[in-house]
């Protein structure tokens, strides 16, 4: 994420390209997970053995990617859970699970369900039958949500389309942390950018050692 640059002195920070990497937002999803599951101060390797089920529109996710490669850094499992149309023609070569029936995943108890938002604006052709069909099958109903343990984190790196890919009750359930991904966001742009200025003993620092 923050790379010497081979035509300027200077650092180079990916603030999200395309529908390839987004790596502060996967570090600030990771710091809010430790936060919420470990509380503040925790630091390593925590999230170890933590069951993470990412769901929705992977094939056009920059967080997707991004997110899957820093939580099994940090130990954690992760499973895909989409329509065939919507993953990626490489994903069987990704270290994730992935799984076409949201209810399937779900029966396994995740620690950690994050929705995605369906980038229609990405879209050329006909990745789901219609928005109704798509909820009813891969959406975060208030019935789904219902079955998830008592600690379990809901999230969603926003924009949420509510009703399509979320449910109010999820989304605005003691369960979501997506108000605090948002304000979590502030802090860890923050600290990538005083790395990025500062520079670490003259080598830039790893996503591991930022969260």
């Amino acid at each position: 994420m923050l790379a010497g640059s081979g035509w300027i002195d200077a650092g180079v920070v990916n603030a999200g390209d395309g529908t390839h990497e987004h790596p502060t937002q996967a570090l600030l999803d990771a710091f809010t997970m430790r936060r919420r599951l470990h509380g503040a101060g925790s630091r390593g390797r925590d999230l170890d053995g933590v069951r993470v089920v990412i769901v929705g529109d992977i094939v056009h996710s920059r967080v997707a990617r991004s997110n899957l490669w820093l939580l099994r850094t940090l130990g954690a499992e992760v499973t895909f859970v989409a329509p065939p149309t919507l993953l990626p023609s490489a994903v069987g070569a990704w270290p994730a699970s992935v799984r076409y029936d949201l209810d399937d995943a779900l029966a396994e108890q995740p620690d950690v369900v994050m929705m995605l938002r369906i980038q229609s604006e990405r879209m050329h052709e006909a990745f789901f039958p219609n928005p109704r069909e798509y909820s009813r099958q891969w959406g975060l109903s208030a019935e789904r949500w219902a079955t998830l343990p008592d600690g379990a984190l809901v999230m969603h790196p926003g924009p949420m389309i509510r009703g399509l890919e979320i449910s109010d009750e999820a989304a605005d359930s003691p369960q979501s942390t997506i108000l605090e991904q948002v304000a979590n966001g502030v802090a860890v742009r923050m600290a990538v950018l005083f790395l990025s200025m500062t520079g670490n003993d003259g080598a830039a620092p790893t996503e591991t050692e930022i969260v």
